[in-house]
């Protein structure tokens, strides 16, 4: 049957002389594996076809859709939205593909979820348009919200008493937890400030420096590493690292 739907670009690899398979979070079918023809010839129309399948790309589509089929097929493709900044700018670029691999590492099965196609959706508009002081915290933010849609939300349970964030129960605790995957403050209570920020403009009132930064990023892949079967390195987070200087 065809259908239309709206698609966020995750992956795109090369298929023939011509052709790609482009994995894409859509909204009616959630992740699903695309064959697009003919976008990579030599001529100005092939190119500008194969730049609408850069991750992080928001696409109208209308597609071909067999349940019983793991590669389906597109009929058209558009953009959706235009992006200002993320195909331009080299910072912002790497927090889109940040957000991109971290996402796609968690999904395993083709099913439908608009809510998280929304939240992503919503959190790659608001990264494109956000200032500098919001996009250096958006990493954070992004991870530690993420999460929810794969049923390993934190509970913000912190205070002055439960101050240590037990990474593999997903809690503050009381007690230091006796497995080395937990967080402390100044961390654990910086971690609870960002759950409770619910739009990411908030986050340009959360300073941190390079080294906090750093710091919660490893301790949130290692999070993801416990509750995701199969989770390996972010091959993201070293430039993440790199770019995100203060």
């Amino acid at each position: 049957m065809v259908h239309k739907t709206k698609g966020i670009v995750l992956r795109t690899v090369k298929y023939g002389e011509t052709s790609v398979i482009v994995t894409i979070l859509t909204e009616l079918f959630g992740l699903q594996s695309y064959l697009v023809n003919g976008v990579r010839t030599s001529s100005g129309k092939g190119g500008t076809k194969a730049g609408l399948f850069q991750p992080a790309a928001m696409l109208d589509l209308v597609i071909y859709h067999q349940e019983s089929k793991n590669l389906q097929r597109l009929k058209e493709y558009n953009w959706n939205f235009l992006y200002q900044n993320i195909f331009a700018d080299v910072i912002t670029h790497s927090i889109a593909l940040f957000m991109v691999e971290l996402l796609q590492k968690c999904l395993k099965q083709p099913e439908p979820n608009t809510e998280l196609f929304y939240f992503m959706e919503d959190s790659l508009k608001s990264l494109d348009q956000s200032e500098y002081n919001v996009q250096a915290n958006f990493p954070l933010f992004f991870a530690l919200h993420l999460a929810g849609f794969f049923g390993m939300r934190i509970d913000d349970n912190y205070s002055e008493k439960r101050s240590f964030l037990d990474l593999e129960e997903g809690y503050f605790s009381e007690v230091k937890p006796s497995h080395p995957h937990y967080l402390e403050n100044p961390l654990s209570e910086i971690s609870s400030h960002l759950l409770k920020i619910m739009q990411p403009a908030e986050l340009a009132d959360l300073p941190l420096n390079k080294e906090k930064r750093r710091m919660l990023l490893t301790a949130y892949e290692d999070f993801y590493s416990i509750h995701i079967a199969g989770f390996t390195a972010l091959k993201t987070l070293p430039v993440l690292r790199t770019i995100l200087e203060v």
